[in-house]
């Protein structure tokens, strides 16, 4: 069938029955069915041949796929053909028996009295057609051909062998003239339909190569412009022909492109082929004939444009979901992008993975040549890995833009079950003078979108005539001239003119300017190897600017060329102006149901009173609190206690090594795209730091923290090593108080207090972690947070208009003692929608203030809030939710906006002794820790000896249950004070089995570590139990000394045991034991 927007008069219908077929004589009965027996054994033949020769059957069902496809496609092919023929044929049986039933159907001299059918016009055409196709006959094959086979060596051989544009001639099913655009030009728009029993045939002899076309079929509106009217004859001085939207095009390709036809090839030919046609006949491409001599064909080729549409892809709503599961029986959401095309001007926005509501944001800017005519499409896709699925598409008249200078609306998706997309599209007028030049910059300057590109201030045309006198090439050589033309980042070439120093290039080119007091052109002569410079021009755009009516048209002499070179330019600056008056309504809310469509094909053909996007604006209920994201306020803290280093390298030497010296070092810490430095300690290899570091951090997986020490020096800092933890091993653990020994160096260890804080909504917890923070100090002067305050900002309501009477647009600036936070900022509207979510690290609630700002564009103040944390401790669940009356602003203005808080519950923190303990002195509490960290026992330092005789050393281990992955964890983190099995101390490792097991199921060992009797091993054994199971096992750790079978020394260390039932698995804290040595 046609395409669904096929032009005028070439709507579909219904065929003719076709005669009974006469009986046939019984020979040829005969024929047939041995010719039909034939065919079946040639089928079955290539089964045979493939199992004769052990060929596997893959290979047969591929080769009967791919033809399989051939012939679907082909079948397709022939029957949108025939049927073309058979309407061309039989177009007034057509039109007096189907096309009259429905409107839409009319051809376009009924529809519109304005499009006029042309019948003499054809007869033309139709009586002309054979000797037209003597002229492209002999077109082809005296002039093309050889082109063709002079371009390259590989088509020497190449010629036409069969050249035939078949007796259907090409027909004009309607004419209409627009005359009121210009006094000095006629328009016309010739409704084309070409379906044509085309035949051409190429071969190349050398490739043995026999290709062609038989059959094209081509659809579209040619605007063709007569101008400019003169007084002389022949009365019109030029023809400018182009297509405003891209034909429709159909091809039947013969010979060896029939492999073109198989599915998902085919449209590469046709596509190909569609771009070069649009290259130089869609808008803005123009193919124009001059008729008279000392016209400016470049300006006629590419006019002044009528204006620029800036569009906004703002969001749609309710898509379809495409990404469905088990066959469709789960819905899914879809990955949505959409794509926007005027003309050739195409643009892609991003995709938003896993929603059926995607908010884009973005802006592009487009050139309009012609209006009425040209329409803004957008199409929106669901992205794929294969193939992309069709979410629905829109189209817009721009003219009805040029009307109303704002467009801001819901507009329906087309071809799809339901969905729509918010567009704001603004018509940018041309102005001719600069004296609102710098309002339009400062108005740019406030638009903030998520495209890179900043708004456009200006539109520079120019038009590139010709050079005169260039230098020649060695030897005296003519060269070749073509011109590159480049504004800042953006550069376009001319065509190559070949073997002259006087080319005439009569091209034009389009810029975008953003600021022209800040950009130049750039115009580079070269050759067309692109090597060879012939000369060069820049002209800052101020100069433009100082010029009447923005115009500069003359000669300009090249530099870094001859003394008589010089260039032909023509330079135009358009302001581009958004006119003040075109104030549009609050953008309507995202539609519930489906409203009432526009114009066929989606293009509405004039404003109506429910907006152009044809759907209603109800009024929406205010909710009464927020709806965030699930994922809101899930972001956990970590903190870091950067404690001390030891035994590191020494890299300041002296004397070429032969004498040792010190280090200066530092710890950088990265963590989640955050990096964290210490300040440098002077020569020491045993530096004490005590530094604090927190950070807010989203449990996501992989996610690691790298430590790397380095030498402070002059020039280059050295490297001391580095070390990594993965995150996920801190969150299950929650505590480790460990020594880190140091990758990639010879000697060096770090001790951390690493602390995934508990977020806990526990008031008078709160208490007891201030007063344990107010007794920290730590070196780097920080103080720890208490607390960590979630803010989801979602929207205002009853916002203040700015001082012109327009529609403010609104972005929040949240502001939490020094750290500030900003949203987006939402496009005009007095109830603007943010839906963003921000976090802060909280030192004392009690004394601490929120405050949120709202601004036009960050500049008119529209209202604040200020919002103590006080009163978020006494809302239940320490949770405020709910709308806010702004200060500064309207008595109606309110913000809605959430604010969680969560104590940081740190294992640190102290105690209250219950009353009536023993030692408390009069009931008054004593704060006592919940436990002793281990980096603050004394029995920590090197000089450490066992008070207990029978004491071997001791062993830290962390013991605990991880509740996510259901199973039991033992870390063997390390060993201290070991008592010596030689005078060369000892080879200590760490066995242990988890009693009652028969089997020894359970038997682990780490590492040996040599001659240490402070090893570290660091090693985590996970094992598949129950919570319960677990505690009914009992821990009979050993440390040994690695000893051969002949050796004396003692190989038993010390023993520990322990019952698992009297630890708090959950918890996982790491703690030192006791080892007992082995008694006679």
């Amino acid at each position: 069938m046609p395409p669904a927007d096929a032009e005028p008069g070439m709507s579909g219908g219904t065929t003719v029955a076709a005669p009974a077929l006469p009986s046939q004589p019984p020979g040829e009965r005969a024929m047939s069915v041995l010719w039909s027996f034939a065919k079946c054994l040639g089928a079955l033949l290539p089964v045979y041949l493939a199992g004769y020769y052990g060929f596997s059957i893959s290979v047969v069902l591929f080769a009967l796929m791919i033809y399989m496809g051939w012939k679907h496609s082909r079948l397709e092919k022939v029957t949108r053909l025939k049927f073309s023929m058979y309407l061309q044929e039989n177009e007034r049986a057509f039109t007096a028996e189907k096309a009259f039933r429905t409107k839409r159907d009319l051809p376009p001299w009924v529809n519109f009295p304005d499009v006029e059918k042309v019948e003499w016009l054809n007869k033309i055409l139709q009586q002309a057609w054979p000797f037209i196709g003597q002229y492209l006959e002999k077109l082809l094959l005296e002039t093309i051909a050889p082109a063709i086979r002079a371009s390259s060596i590989h088509l020497q051989t190449l010629s036409f062998t069969k050249v035939n544009i078949g007796d259907k001639a090409l027909k004009v099913v309607g004419v209409k003239a627009h005359t009121e655009h210009d006094k000095r030009q006629v328009m016309l728009d010739l409704y084309l339909s070409y379906a044509g029993d085309v035949e051409i045939n190429v071969e190349i002899k050398k490739y043995f190569c026999k290709a062609g076309v038989k059959g094209v079929q081509l659809h579209g509106k040619l605007c063709v412009i007569l101008e400019p009217l003169i007084g002389d004859v022949p009365l019109v001085g030029a023809i400018t022909m182009f297509f405003i939207r891209r034909p429709k095009l159909d091809i039947n390709w013969t010979g060896l492109t029939n492999l073109l036809d198989i599915p998902g090839l085919n449209a590469i030919s046709d596509t190909m082929i569609m771009d070069a046609i649009a290259s130089h006949l869609v808008l803005p491409n123009r193919l124009t004939i001059p008729l008279v001599a000392d016209l400016h064909v470049a300006q006629l080729r590419s006019p002044l444009p009528r204006g620029v549409v800036r569009i906004h892809l703002l969001e749609a709503e309710d898509l379809t979901a495409k990404d469905t599961v088990i066959k469709g029986l789960i819905d899914g959401k879809s990955d949505p992008y959409a794509v926007l095309r005027v003309g050739t001007q195409i643009f892609t926005s991003h995709h938003v993975d896993s929603n059926l509501n995607p908010q884009w944001r973005e802006m592009y800017e487009v050139i309009v040549h012609e209006v009425p005519g040209q329409e803004l499409e957008v199409e929106v896709f669901d992205k794929d890995p294969d193939q992309d699925d069709f979410l629905g598409r829109v189209k817009v008249d721009l003219d009805i833009v040029k009307k109303a200078r704002v467009v801001d609306d819901w507009f329906n998706l087309r071809d799809v079950p339901s969905g729509s997309v918010h567009l704001r599209l603004e018509w940018l007028s041309l102005l001719s003078s600069a004296d609102r030049l710098s309002e339009v910059i400062q108005k740019n300057q406030n638009l903030s979108t998520k495209t890179a590109d900043p708004p456009s201030a200006a539109i520079l045309a120019i038009y590139l005539d010709q050079a005169h006198a260039l230098p020649m090439r060695k030897g005296n050589k003519d060269p070749s001239p073509m011109a590159q033309i480049s504004i800042q980042d953006a550069t376009k070439e001319s065509k190559t003119c070949y073997g002259t120093n006087s080319p005439v290039w009569e091209d034009a080119f389009t810029f975008f300017i953003q600021d022209p007091s800040k950009q130049d052109i750039d115009i580079q002569v070269k050759d067309d190897d692109r090597a060879l410079s012939l000369g060069s021009l820049s002209i800052p755009l101020t100069r433009l600017l100082a010029t009447p009516e923005l115009t500069m048209d003359q000669w300009f002499q090249l530099e870094n060329s001859g003394s008589a070179s010089r260039i032909y330019v023509k330079v135009v600056l358009r302001v581009l102006w958004l006119n003040d008056d075109a104030t549009p309504t609050t953008p309507s809310p995202r539609p519930s149901a489906p409203g009432p469509g526009m114009g066929q094909g989606g293009i509405t053909s004039e404003l109506n009173p429910m907006g152009p996007g044809g759907l209603a604006k109800p009024q929406s209920t205010r909710p009464q609190q927020t709806t965030p994201d699930p994922e809101f306020a899930t972001e956990g803290v970590l903190r870091i206690n950067l404690v001390e280093a030891q035994n590191l390298i020494a890299k300041d030497n002296f004397m070429g090594g032969m004498v040792k010296g010190k280090s200066d070092p530092y710890v950088k810490i990265r963590v989640a795209g955050i990096t964290f430095r210490s300040h440098t300690i002077k020569e020491n290899l045993n530096p004490v730091w005590n530094e604090l570091y927190e950070v807010i951090l989203t449990q996501l997986p992989g996610q690691e923290i790298q430590f790397e020490l380095f030498d402070k020096d002059i020039d280059q800092d050295d490297f001391l090593g580095r070390f990594k933890l993965n995150l996920r091993e801190i969150i299950s653990a929650q505590f480790f108080d460990t020594w880190y020994t140091l990758n990639d160096v010879k000697s060096g260890r770090v001790h951390l207090v690493l602390e995934w804080l508990p977020r806990v909504a526990d008031l008078p917890r709160l208490e007891q972690i201030l007063q344990y923070q107010s007794q920290q100090s730590y070196h780097n002067k920080v103080v720890p947070s208490s607390a960590v305050l979630f803010v989801y900002v979602e929207r205002a309501h009853g916002l203040p208009l700015k001082k012109s009477g327009k529609e403010p647009k609104v972005g929040a600036e949240i502001i939490l003692k020094g750290v500030s936070h900003k949203t987006k900022i939402c496009e005009r509207s007095t109830s603007p929608r943010w839906d963003e979510a921000f976090h802060f690290l909280v030192r004392d609630p009690r004394d601490e203030t929120l405050t949120v700002k709202l601004s036009h564009c960050w500049g008119q103040a529209l209202g604040s809030i200020t919002l103590p944390l006080r009163e978020v401790l006494f809302e239940p669940g320490l949770v405020l939710d709910r709308w806010l009356n702004l200060d500064g602003a309207l008595p109606e203005s309110q913000i809605l906006l959430r604010a969680t808080l969560k104590v940081l519950d740190t294992q640190l923190a102290v105690c209250r002794k219950a009353p009536g303990d023993a030692g408390s002195d009069g009931g008054v509490e004593e704060a006592i820790p919940r436990w002793v960290p281990s980096h603050l026992d004394l029995r920590h330092k090197s000089g450490f000896m066992a008070d207990s005789p029978n004491s071997a050393g001791q062993v830290k281990l962390t013991v605990g249950y991880s509740i996510e992955e259901s199973r039991l964890f033992i870390t063997i983190h390390s060993c201290r004070a070991l008592a010596a099995c030689s005078k060369d101390g000892a080879d200590p490792y760490v066995s242990f089995i988890l009693l009652p097991d028969k089997k020894a199921t359970t038997k682990r060992r780490t590492a040996t570590k040599k001659r240490d009797l402070n090893p570290e091993f660091n090693e985590r054994f996970d094992f598949d139990f129950s919570l319960e199971e677990s505690t009914q096992r009992r821990l009979d750790l050993s440390v040994k000394n690695s000893v051969s079978f002949m050796s004396r020394e003692r190989e038993l260390i010390g023993k520990l045991q322990l019952d698992l039932d009297q630890i708090d698995l959950k918890t996982g804290v790491p703690q030192w034991y006791d080892l007992v040595a082995e008694t006679n």
